[in-house]
């Protein structure tokens, strides 16, 4: 049997492990990447990507490459409630309900002033070719469709697996010093013993993927529409834009509804004729390509790493589709990971390094379940709140509650301003900016400096940045020898550190070198300011230290560690930093 030696084995070519490679090749690490699927997905699934997650693709050179196949926040920045799609009856088309969302109309300044990019729409089924493409690449040879695990065994100081080509039906012998398990939790999570822990098999919900011609009818401008149909709760539907083209132009659609039995799923007639039905448009071509079942749960894994196993993405943690965090969270997920893995591999931290990927991770996992959880369950109360709407209203009195929303009287202009705030608390969902980028580790790769980390907002709509370590470094542009780049942009593609000081910090700057050199890891100084190489005024109103203070900054862009000002022995204290970054101490493990 032939045997390959690899440092890193990823299991699983999805999203998730897609990027994983392409941040390890980055990185430098060797890898070899095996998915059992033929190809990337046949379906659109996570469709949002939120600011974190593209400033990470900026990061790695892959920023312009999505760009240019997604819908920007000014096509897609609002979701809507609306009665239905077609139909000139007094109740039909009619807006319920608008509202800014995920970065979207004045939420755009806002975000934009956060960070150096804005979110983007592009389906998984258009996002992972590229991903793929680019993963080749960076790493020819190694990222390999139509191959499956067949066994793995754990040996304590490394990991022997097994790998079956599915075209050739050959078996190939795999060493590696670590496995990162990004598929999905269908292998070897389980045979590892991990525990998924939270809510399960809340709801099957089924999703039919179509193309079809309806610009004579969609409302465009939305992430996602909700229909609810006056007459029958069975008509209700969420429609959503697929690409490749946006807008009116749109050719590809993803339509959920939870009413698809499996009869149904199974005859592409059916599914048609059910799509035409609630859509009102009997005579529609249409082509059904797809439909997919999922169960909506909100799960945990019990812990992230196990042995030499590293777990990510939907392996580690499941949640209903509100806010956008489950493929989000995956690429931020090993985004944490690479730059730890690469330190390990190269031998500039010890093992014990990778427990902080658990500690640092899991929490933000477990926030993301919950809110996930928490939106799902808090959307279908809200409508039937907002509309009169509910198990109490018998179905006959479904389209007098609309004909009362809608009535222009003083009473009906009462139930769309109570409407209305209830819609509000919607923006829990779609406005939650301090979820998408205000995460934190509160504990992990960081020296604490014993600050309380800013007061959030309950419905996650406020973030304020910090140089707190444990936080997203804050963006600020900044311009050197004419050039116009954002604090984000000094760590680089490659695993460098980055220590950002003041015009007067140029002793953290002269001891910065050594310690790099110290530590052979590459370390940018950059010194900000009036008269430094650096200048930018919006520094000096995130940044939270002096101008002789210091923040250093690890390859994830997350702060590390910070001086509020000057130290009388600047090289000791960055030695000692990095010393305590670096080396975790190494567990005994089972």
């Amino acid at each position: 049997m032939e045997e390959t030696e690899v440092p890193v084995l990823i299991v699983g070519g999805g999203g998730c492990g897609l990027s994983a490679s392409l941040f390890l090749s980055d990185h430098g690490v060797q890898h070899l990447l095996v998915e059992r699927h033929a190809d990337t997905s046949i379906l659109p699934k996570a469709h949002y990507i939120n600011q974190r997650t593209m400033e990470i693709f900026r990061q790695h050179g892959l920023y312009d490459t999505v760009v240019e196949r997604a819908s920007s926040t000014d096509r897609f920045g609002r979701v809507r409630w609306q009665t239905t799609l077609t139909g000139d009856g007094p109740l039909d088309r009619r807006v319920i309900h608008e509202m800014d969302a995920f970065g979207g109309g004045a939420l755009t300044d806002v975000y934009a002033a956060d960070g150096p990019v804005l979110p983007y729409k592009l389906p998984q089924l258009r996002l992972e070719p590229i991903l793929r493409r680019t993963a080749e690449e960076r790493n020819p040879g190694r990222v390999l469709f139509s191959h499956e695990l067949v066994s793995f065994d754990d040996q304590g100081d490394r990991v022997v697996a097994e790998i079956r080509d599915l075209n050739s039906g050959e078996v190939t012998r795999v060493v590696a010093r670590y496995v990162i398990a990004a598929d999905g939790g269908r292998t070897l999570g389980p045979r590892l013993g991990v525990q998924m822990q939270g809510t399960v098999k809340m709801a099957d919900v089924s999703t039919a993927y179509f193309s079809a011609d309806l610009s004579q009818w969609w409302h465009e401008g939305t992430l996602m529409t909700w229909f609810i149909n006056p007459e029958r709760a069975d008509r209700n539907f969420t429609l959503l834009e697929m690409g490749p083209h946006w807008g009116r132009q749109c050719e590809e659609w993803g339509l959920t509804s939870f009413l698809l039995g499996d009869a149904d799923r199974a005859d592409p007639e059916a599914v048609a004729a059910r799509i035409r039905e609630v859509l009102g448009l009997p005579d529609l071509e249409l082509t059904v390509h797809k439909v997919s079942q999922w169960t909506v749960e909100g799960v945990l894994a019990d812990r992230y790493r196990s042995g030499r196993v590293l777990i990510v993405g939907d392996a580690a943690h499941r949640q209903p589709p509100t806010t956008g965090l489950g493929l989000n969270g995956g690429i931020q997920d090993v985004h944490n990971l690479a730059w730890k893995l690469a330190a390990v591999l190269s031998g500039h931290a010890d093992d014990g390094l990778l427990d902080t990927y658990e500690s640092e991770r899991r929490p933000v996992g477990k926030r993301n379940v919950d809110w996930g959880l928490a939106a799902w369950f808090h959307h279908r109360v809200m409508t039937e709140a907002a509309l009169g709407l509910g198990p109490h209203v018998p179905p006959e009195r479904r389209s007098s509650a609309f004909a009362d929303y809608f009535e222009q009287s003083e009473a009906g202009e009462v139930r769309r301003a109570r409407a209305a705030e209830l819609f509000g608390t919607h923006r829990a969902e779609c406005q939650a900016h301090d979820l998408e980028i205000g995460y934190v580790y509160e504990e992990g790769a960081l020296v604490p400096d014993g600050t309380q980390a800013p007061a959030g907002s309950p419905m996650g709509t406020e973030y304020h940045p910090t140089t707190r370590p444990g936080h997203r470094l804050p963006h600020a542009w900044l311009e050197r020898d004419g050039r116009r780049l954002s604090t984000h942009d000094l760590v680089g593609a490659t695993g460098g550190f980055a220590l950002l000081t003041g015009p007067t910090g140029a002793g953290w700057a002269e001891a910065a070198e050594q310690v790099a050199e110290k530590f052979s890891i590459p370390l940018t100084v950059a010194r900000i300011g009036a008269g430094a190489e650096y200048t930018g005024d919006s520094w000096a109103d995130v940044r939270e230290i002096t101008e002789d203070g210091a923040v250093l900054v690890r390859p994830d862009n997350h702060v590390a560690w910070r001086s509020m000002d000057a130290a009388d022995h600047p090289a000791a204290v960055l030695t000692q930093v990095l010393s305590q970054l670096m080396d975790h101490g190494t567990p005994e493990r089972p």
